[in-house]
């Protein structure tokens, strides 16, 4: 134990403890705590947040659901399976009104997780505040507004990157004087984990990012370079922490030192306060498992504490999955629980009471180094190709990750990555978390839809058609000559125009924007006897038809998690199959086409936001009408096992859910499908 020593003030002070400016012993401020939240419709998602903040949350993170993040109106064909599903409808400002209702917009930390629509949703609460009659330069908190890992791994882009980027620059813009404590956009490498990114991609992936946005910003020249480190100062991160707690906790430590260095050496911010590495995390739910659930409780808690632990590296705000959330959305009982677990770590341990217990480790020292140094080399790479924008469009950050999803799931397949209860300790009790009268998850009430519609058409009834006009001839006239879009945005929104106009009518200057998928070219390493059958009867079946197996892997709806349809792309070409795979956001339609055009043996459809039934539904009737019905459709997603009797009796061969993760065994029973409908046999 380090011997006390002796401030000015003649107290006696330990040097293992921290202290406050007069030498008294202090506890560091504990993070925001937030839970990631919203769904049904606006009131709905209200109750639900003025409940948790009298629970002790202390921010809010808004949910929005897939067709107000991808610049849909509620009542669009495309919007209408989503609507209400993965997060909270907003179609008009008085949505948000309702959503904020009872809630002092000026006196709350608000975190939007919202990106190609992220100047409208900005814009809509810029202007609640002004009917409001609060102050707008007092909002804090952040859109997410990341559109580079929309490209990557979320899919809720809709314009390519140039116009998405000057979307951005612009907000940063308008926000320097007018909301100087709102974070226009947040750099989120949560996503690049959850798809797959390993520590060195996390850290070299976001970090080329934010170099990416900030020149733009600096190269358009309309922020004075005596304020660009203002500029600077309001970029902030949101990370993911995963289960390797040491790897992950060093991680953060890199980034932290990183972004320093960046900072001041790239940019010449010489104010250490502007190069502070500022950042929110929500925890890995890629690792959160369908089986044995209650594992992911402590799966949660350990994760928590790889960006808790050490003082230079704690996060500034938290917020943590359920344990339910590999089966459905989290329930507000759910939500209660992870809330409960920050505020002990918080209030009931000792964890703010001390400066960084990691200093002067050699071990966490020359891992930091580590993964700085490899950081680094990635980034240089990035940049010798011209930056992250070309690195985007040119398909290397895809196929990077992609590559390394293939090869997490072939070493769990392997079972070098061991996870509990998936493939080691397999067997265990029913557990009780489930036997509930709901089973333990979170169900949407369809009535809140219908709410949701009703109000969005008493809006149009009521509101001035010349004023909604004359707001979105503003906005396109900005849109196609350079000024910047807030201001007519925030007309827009006064208005009461709608989200889909506008991004309809960003839509008609910019266009939209289709990615490369990232899938050519990857294999996966899950060779062994199992996989050598499937492919010696995708051989057979070759000789016995004349062609290999065909399948179409469609992803219907706005959903763009795509993990699990890539995966099963390269599984199947792996296997011997040819593959169609377009991307994601298709339409039924778009699929049925497809299954026709390319006289498919099989349709997979992965489907992650709870619309499963609609869209399947939509799928199965299409090819009906195309004549097609004979070709047999298989399910795969975030699927309650109440429905699966459900898909079964519309037609569907199989459903696939997380827990069946042995690829060879889904690619064996897809085999199967293919086989049985072609009336041939394995041999």
């Amino acid at each position: 134990m380090t011997a006390p020593t002796t401030g000015d003030g003649g107290q006696a002070r330990a040097a293992h403890r921290l202290y406050d400016a007069n030498g008294n012993p202090a506890t560091d401020r504990p993070w925001i705590f937030r839970t990631y939240a919203g769904h049904s419709s606006a009131a709905a998602s209200n109750e639900l947040y003025r409940k948790n903040l009298a629970a002790g949350q202390t921010g809010l993170s808004v949910a929005f659901d897939l067709p107000t993040q991808t610049g849909y109106s509620s009542d669009h064909p495309l919007a209408l399976p989503e609507v209400g599903k993965v997060g909270v409808p907003i179609n008009t400002i008085d949505d948000m009104h309702q959503l904020f209702e009872g809630i002092p917009l000026a006196e709350m930390n608000t975190s939007m997780t919202i990106n190609a629509t992220a100047m409208w949703l900005l814009a809509l609460y810029i202007g609640v505040a002004r009917e409001r009659g609060e102050d707008v330069r007092k909002l804090q908190g952040t859109t997410q507004n990341d559109i580079i890992k929309e490209y990557l791994a979320r899919g809720t882009y809709i314009f390519p990157p140039e116009a998405s980027l000057r979307l951005i620059a612009e907000m940063y813009e308008f926000c320097l004087d007018e909301l100087p404590k709102w974070n226009a956009s947040n750099i989120c490498s949560y996503h690049l984990q959850e798809a797959g990114a390993t520590p060195v991609q996390e850290l070299a992936f976001a970090l080329a990012n934010a170099i990416g946005v900030l020149d733009t910003i600096r190269e358009r020249g309309k922020v004075p370079p005596a304020r660009f480190p203002e500029i600077v100062g309001r970029i902030s991160f949101f990370v993911n922490s995963g289960i390797r707690f040491i790897e992950e906790m060093c991680k953060m430590r890199a980034f932290v030192e990183l972004w320093d260095e960046i900072t001041q050496e790239r940019y010449g911010v010489t104010d250490p306060k502007q190069r502070l590495f500022r950042y929110g995390v929500q925890v890995n739910s890629l690792g959160l498992t369908e089986q044995q659930p209650e594992n992911n409780a402590w799966r949660i808690l350990i994760e928590a504490l790889g960006v808790t632990l050490s003082r230079k590296a704690r996060c500034r705000a938290l917020q943590l999955p359920a344990w339910n959330e590999a089966l459905s959305l989290p329930r507000p009982w759910d939500q209660q629980w992870s809330l409960r677990l920050q505020q002990i770590l918080a209030y009931e341990t000792d964890l703010l009471e001390y400066p960084d217990i990691f200093d002067g480790s050699v071990v966490i020292e020359s891992k930091v180094n580590e993964l700085k140094q490899q950081a680094r080399e990635e980034i240089a790479r990035i940049e010798a190709m011209g930056g992250i924008r070309a690195a985007v469009e040119s398909g290397y950050l895809k196929s990077q990750l992609v590559r390394s999803m293939s090869e997490r799931v072939s070493r769990i397949n392997s079972g070098e990555l061991v996870i509990v209860g998936v493939n080691r300790w397999t067997e265990g009790l029913p557990s009780p978390l489930l036997t509930g009268e709901d089973g333990g998850i979170f169900k949407v009430n369809e009535a809140e839809t219908r709410r949701t519609l009703e109000a969005l058409a008493a809006v149009k009834a009521k509101r001035d058609p010349q004023a909604v006009a004359e707001a979105l001839a503003d906005l396109e006239d900005a849109a196609r000559t350079g000024r910047n879009m807030m201001e007519p945005s925030i007309r827009c929104a006064l208005a009461r125009v709608t989200t889909g106009e506008w991004a309809d009518t960003l839509r008609r200057v910019f266009g939209e924007y289709r990615p490369p998928t990232g899938v050519e070219g990857q294999r996966l390493f899950v060779d062994g006897g199992r996989v050598a059958e499937v492919r010696e009867r995708a051989e057979a079946f070759v000789r016995r038809t004349g062609h290999r197996p065909r399948i179409v892997v469609g992803k219907p709806g706005l959903d763009g998690h795509s993990n699990g349809a890539e995966v099963i792309a390269v599984a199947a070409r792996h296997c011997g199959f040819d593959v169609v795979y377009s991307g994601i956001r298709l339409t039924p339609e778009e699929i049925v086409q497809s299954a026709v055009e390319e006289a498919a043996d099989v349709v997979g459809l992965s489907i992650l936001s709870g619309s499963h039934l609609d869209l399947t539904r939509q799928v199965l009737e299409g090819l009906r009408a195309a004549g097609a019905g004979d070709i047999p459709v298989i399910v795969g997603g975030i699927i309650p096992k109440d429905d699966h009797a459900a898909l079964r009796a519309m037609g569907v061969r199989h459903v696939f859910t997380p827990a069946d993760f042995d690829l060879a065994d889904v690619m064996r029973r897809i085999m199967d499908v293919v086989e049985d409908q072609a009336g041939v046999g394995a041999r």
